[in-house]
């Protein structure tokens, strides 16, 4: 497995863009983050085009549709879940598009819900979310990474690069901490033994990294991302906001300084992913990141070798002319990871 694919001073985003254009969005992303583009996702055109949506659609052999209360387990593929599907293959297009006309990139990377928070996100049709059904849990995931071998090949095949998957894991801590409402929202669904939670993680992630070849990045945007937990589970990279560090315990933070002691990068969300009142100045955005390094007493040269910037957060609620800006500071800011200017 290639221990960093992506160039040093790469820089990459999250996920997420605003508008509904695909075309648009994968050159933007292709142009902005030459050394390491993304597969784009659109939220806004609606059903299918959300994470849980584009998710679902690679599943083989299971099918969802939509409810009042969100996703469900469909006992066929129906108008949705096709829907989701046509929405996938357009953003496909658009970066084959995208990657003829600026050439291949080094590394491509595509995002998907992981297995904890897809079985959080999706209803079995007698109303309970799929992960309380451990039985079904495993068929998801299953199916989710028969269709991730598909999508992987697919993507290699239109580029011509090599793909690094991000598991997007946004529910995991309330999953881990018994703080998932149920579907009728009268009560909470019991909190996952971490050991559980833990080797599913880890079995997913070992699939992934046997059909890429490349590390698996884990993204987690709450304000205690369990880093521990990563990395035990296996993870090559875990991406989060640098800002939710804000008062951060002396346990979190030596879970991050031993795990990037291990040789696990971190793509650190430094820019902000929604029009900030006063635009930040590069050497404005890159100070968390050094902050972060001397408290864990490390040498600053760590970020250039296993630190690659990102926005905070994805890009959907962005305005275009913020998003093409995020993009721009991300990539000068890895660019400044490896060679810093003198006023730094």
């Amino acid at each position: 497995m290639s221990e960093r694919p992506w160039p040093a001073g790469a820089a990459t985003g999250i996920g997420s863009m605003p508008g509904t254009d695909p075309v648009e969005a994968a050159a933007v992303v292709f142009g902005e983050l030459p050394g390491f583009p993304y597969v784009p996702e659109l939220p806004a055109r609606g059903v299918g085009a959300d994470l849980l949506g584009r998710t679902a659609a690679l599943l083989v052999d299971l099918a969802v549709e939509v409810m009042p209360s969100g996703y469900r387990v469909a006992g066929r593929p129906g108008h949705d879940h096709r829907r989701g599907r046509d929405l996938l293959q357009w953003d496909l297009d658009a970066v084959q598009a995208a990657r003829e006309n600026a050439g291949a990139p080094s590394v491509l990377k595509t995002q998907i819900a992981g297995p904890w928070t897809l079985g959080a996100g999706i209803e079995l049709a007698r109303g309970h979310r799929v992960l309380t059904d451990r039985g079904a849990l495993q068929d998801f995931t299953s199916s989710l990474l028969d269709g991730l071998s598909q999508h992987v090949a697919e993507l290699t095949a239109r580029t011509g690069a090599p793909v690094v998957v991000q598991l997007d894991e946004p529910s995991l801590p309330a999953v881990l901490a018994g703080k998932l409402a149920t579907p009728s929202g009268y009560g909470n669904v019991p909190a996952v033994p971490e050991p559980e939670v833990r080797e599913l993680l880890a079995t997913t992630i070992e699939r992934i990294g046997a059909m890429t070849g490349q590390p698996v990045v884990v993204h987690c945007c709450a304000s205690r991302p369990p880093i521990a937990l990563f990395r035990a589970a296996g993870a090559g990279a875990v991406a989060f906001d640098v800002s939710m560090l804000a008062g951060a315990s002396a346990a979190l933070l030596d879970e991050i300084g031993e795990a990037w002691d291990s040789g696990i990068s971190f793509f650190l969300g430094l820019v902000p992913a929604t029009d900030p009142v006063t635009a930040p100045g590069l050497k404005e955005v890159a100070s968390p990141a050094f902050r972060l390094v001397d408290r864990l007493g490390f040498n600053r040269s760590i970020l250039a070798e296993r630190a690659v910037p990102t926005p905070t957060c994805g890009l959907a609620g962005a305005t275009n002319e913020w998003m093409r800006r995020a993009l721009a500071l991300s990539r000068d800011l890895g660019k400044g990871f490896v060679e810093p200017p003198e006023n730094w």
